[in-house]
């Protein structure tokens, strides 16, 4: 009695009785020049980057906040391949404040100073090993924060330009840790209609 074909018999059985998981990160093409991207919710911030070509070099198109699961990428060069990659990121919220308000006593010393339509911040660093640090805003009724600007690792002050309806917004501040960079998936925008 041979083995061998009872050893394929299950190996095909096992097979067809697996299913595949879902792909964690992938990039549906939603019109001949729209991708939309999408990811599991994992209660982290994403980075959504792309580039033309799998090597790079990778351009971040957004910053988004915790518990966004998609992203639409709209009216895309027609014909054109389109790389997609996500790194999720985290960290503690080190501070919060609104323009003119004073630092909260055991926070990072953020403090918000207006001049025009310019709001200048300025924190104390204490983080030793933060990627940059992440100033999150949350405009006026909004019920939560987004991402608006990153700096570089060891800063203390960034500026930001304000719009017309953000005046009282609140604003905070966390050191940057990323997460794995997903897998890279790809997507080649059609013929323009």
């Amino acid at each position: 009695m041979s083995v061998k074909p009872l050893f394929v018999v299950a190996l095909l059985a096992a097979g067809c009785s697996a299913s595949a998981p879902a792909p964690s990160f992938a990039a549906t093409l939603t019109s001949p020049t729209d991708v939309v991207l999408s990811w599991p919710d994992d209660a982290d911030g994403h980075r959504v980057e792309y580039a033309n070509d799998p090597a790079g070099p990778w351009t971040t198109l957004r910053f988004l906040p915790a518990h966004t699961t998609s992203y639409h990428h709209p009216d895309l060069i027609p014909e054109t391949p389109f790389y997609y990659r996500e790194q999720p990121f985290s960290g503690p919220v080190s501070a919060e404040t609104t323009v003119g308000a004073p630092a909260a006593p055991d926070a990072a010393g953020l403090h918000a100073v207006a001049s025009g339509d310019t709001v200048t911040f300025t924190w104390a660093d204490r983080s030793a090993d933060e990627a940059g640090f992440l100033l999150e805003m949350r405009r006026p009724g909004s019920p939560g924060f987004d991402p608006v600007e990153v700096t570089d690792p060891d800063a203390t002050t960034c500026a930001l330009s304000t719009l017309p309806g953000e005046e009282g917004a609140a604003y905070r501040l966390r050191a940057l840790h990323y997460g794995p960079l997903s897998p890279v998936v790809h997507q080649t925008t059609g013929e323009e209609r």
